[in-house]
């Protein structure tokens, strides 16, 4: 069988796959870091006054999640049915409309509105392009693509410091509305890219498009390989049998929440969610948004070099997160939340006791604010290396077909509903528990090593149709102990239940 002609194939596919997710990273990164630097600004607190209170200040700036959560539940309901493609573009589109009507606003109801639509378009984008990208890459390669995106939501979240830090000094509207403006940007370079990368092959399938998806399969495969190519014919029907043998299973929703179906959606749901909870509950966008706030009220800091810290930050964030890239494959995941989640508390720890030691030593006060900051950075050094990326890694792998779009869409609703909590209340959380507050996410991060011990299966090294059998032939809810479960290296019980579903096709 001959497939259409392209002039896009293999490698440079999935490059420009993996773009899309890069870019809608970028602009899901960008908008986390923006606001920081829009809070602090001198005019933009005169032209609304309201935010001066630490309520209205903490829901203007939460509402963004907000809206996100409502795009991920949206793409819960709709992302099977509209496809991978055309979500994003819903979202992008979204992402356009709520960017514009912030950069243009006069009036604090504007701004909201506007941060809840473009919230609601990056719930739908950030819910969509890793399980995109997860569907149309190899296996041995997925960890580091769907890394990539994630990493490039930091660059754009260190680009937005950089930006607040080198308009400090204008003392006008161009100081916030300019960064706001910037996000338009992002909708010109993803927009014309989704004209020119397929539908996901394994979306096609579960859409009954067989011929498509087998043209697209053989697209990605690389340059002048036919339809009927057994490499290609042999991931086919792989695909296809796992989505029979899925429809044939299909059980009623209420026995999948009693957790009476063979391949445990609910529990594999239940999973992604939970690396979601923990990111947010690890106190990252605590920092993310109030940093600047925090280094100027609890540690002392002036605006400017408060500014000049939170692009250093961002910095140093962003080359961590990249550094995940040699390590996700390398120690797989659940390695790298164990190590992220006792070092990320650790970085609490010292942060919180410093600042209950400045209050009552006030002669220590600035050495102790130079090791709380030092603590700040290093967190997000070990935040980048593990929990910036694995969770996103993780939902988009962990989840059956059928239920790969509702448990990436469930996944990023919690991430979004755990941003909005904290953000709403971090201003008002350290302006009645100071030092205190920073305990907390500490005792979170040391609780998350058991957790993850006890309770989340390997994925790396494993393709999206082993999770059935890993899940199917090891049903119970502890993982420690079991080398399938647990184990970097794909066991070979799974390259034998591969064999067989291709034989059966």
């Amino acid at each position: 069988m001959i497939r259409s002609k392209s002039r896009i194939y293999g490698g440079w596919l999935i490059a420009m796959i993996t773009l899309v997710d890069a870019l809608s990273s970028c602009w899901f990164g960008y908008d986390q870091g923006v606001f920081a630097g829009v809070l602090v600004s001198e005019d933009f607190k005169t032209l609304f006054p309201q935010v001066l209170d630490a309520n209205i200040s903490g829901i203007t700036s939460s509402c963004f999640f907000l809206g996100a959560f409502i795009g991920s539940l949206m793409a819960f309901m709709m992302g099977d049915k509209l496809g991978r493609r055309r979500t994003i573009a819903w979202g992008l589109l979204c992402n356009l409309i709520g960017a514009t009507l912030q950069f243009t606003s006069w009036h604090l109801p504007q701004m909201i509105i506007g941060r809840l639509v473009n919230g609601f378009g990056i719930g739908l984008t950030s819910t969509m392009t890793p399980v995109y990208l997860s569907e149309c890459a190899k296996s041995h390669m997925r960890g580091k693509l769907v890394v990539i995106g994630t990493s490039s939501n930091v660059t754009m979240f260190a680009l937005a410091n950089w930006i607040s830090y080198a308009l400090y000094s204008q003392n006008n509207a161009f100081q916030w509305r300019f960064p706001l403006a910037f996000q338009v940007v992002f909708f010109v370079m993803i927009a014309p890219l989704l004209f020119f990368v397929p539908e996901s092959p394994r979306w096609l399938l579960l859409a009954g498009r067989d011929t498509e998806a087998l043209e697209v399969l053989s697209r990605l495969a690389g340059k002048d390989i036919p339809m009927d190519d057994r490499i290609v014919t042999n991931e086919f029907r792989s695909i296809k049998v796992a989505i029979d043998l899925e429809r044939e299973d299909r059980t009623p929703l209420m026995d999948v929440l009693c957790f009476r179906d063979k391949t445990h959606n609910f529990r594999r749901l239940i999973l992604s969610c939970g690396t979601q909870f923990m990111q947010q509950f690890s106190g990252i966008n605590a920092l993310g948004f109030y940093l600047p706030t925090l280094l100027t009220e609890n540690v002392g800091f002036n605006q400017e070099m408060s500014r000049l810290i939170s692009a250093i930050n961002g910095t140093v964030y962003l080359v961590s997160a990249f550094g995940s890239v040699i390590f996700i494959d390398r120690l797989g995941r659940r390695k790298m939340m164990l190590s992220g989640s006792i070092a990320m508390g650790l970085c609490h720890l010292i942060a919180s006791l410093c600042l209950r030691t400045s209050e009552i030593d006030i002669s220590q006060r600035k050495m102790l604010g130079n090791v709380t900051t030092a603590m700040f950075i290093v967190y997000h050094v070990f935040f980048g290396t593990s929990w910036a990326c694995v969770p996103w890694v993780y939902s988009a792998e962990v989840n059956s077909l059928g239920w790969r779009t509702r448990g990436a869409a469930a996944a990023t609703a919690t991430n979004w509903l755990g941003g909005f909590v904290v953000t709403q209340y971090t201003k008002i959380g350290i302006d009645r528990l100071g030092w205190a507050f920073y305990l907390i996410f500490a005792i979170c991060c040391f609780c998350y090593f058991p957790i993850v011990l006890l309770f989340y299966p390997e994925t790396s090294n494993r393709t999206l149709e082993d999770m059935d059998h890993m899940f199917i032939q090891n049903p119970s809810i502890f993982v420690l102990g079991r080398a399938e479960m647990t184990q970097r290296r794909r066991p070979t019980s799974f390259m034998e239940a591969e064999a067989e579903r291709i034989a059966a096709a």
